[in-house]
């Protein structure tokens, strides 16, 4: 009895930890169109969002118009937001690029810097940001995926957790003429 209770606590701690797994991104290395990253995100892009909480229910809507240009090996990303509920938001993002697909981030509302790797035509990148929430500030972790598809289409899915705790998602269809 013992051994079972053992092999099923086991079986459970397996399935669980799973669950939290994110998927390799070595794994859409031979996935088409190939991303560079640099060329996307050059020029004007825009976007549209939605937030869902952990229940799955639209939160928020906006959209964003970015501002991108490249000197070198860094790049300014200048993100405007609107929201459904008359909002804006600010973000410009510095990125850096490195060897093997890898780039590093910063923002004024992130935590540290981000991390991030592109292969085939998938990016993924995992950062801090300072959510203000009710009149505080929380420091939320974001695990980013995006994809490039076809036409100019990229697509964007970003978990957040607290503590390792579920709080929702961001998903954005991003745009730009080709």
């Amino acid at each position: 009895m013992k051994r079972r209770v053992l092999l099923s606590a086991a079986v459970a701690t397996g399935a669980l930890l799973g669950g939290c797994a994110t998927p390799n991104i070595d794994s859409y290395a031979n996935e088409k169109p190939v991303l560079d990253l640099r060329s996307y995100f050059n020029g004007t892009l825009s976007a549209y969002g939605i937030f869902t909480d952990r229940s799955g229910a639209v939160v928020k809507r906006f959209t964003v118009l970015m501002e991108c240009s490249w000197t070198g090996n860094e790049g300014v990303l200048d993100e405007t937001f609107s929201y459904s509920d008359g909002s804006t938001q600010k973000r410009i993002w510095r990125l850096t690029q490195g060897a093997d697909g890898r780039y590093t981030g910063r923002a004024d509302d992130v935590v540290g810097q981000a991390q991030g790797q592109v292969r085939g035509n998938a990016f993924h990148w995992t950062y801090t940001l300072a959510l203000p929430v009710d009149g505080r500030v929380i420091d939320v972790q974001f695990d980013d995926w995006m994809y490039l598809m076809a036409d100019g289409v990229m697509l964007n899915k970003a978990s957040m957790r607290k503590w390792g705790v579920y709080l929702g998602e961001v998903t954005l269809a991003f745009t730009k003429k080709i």
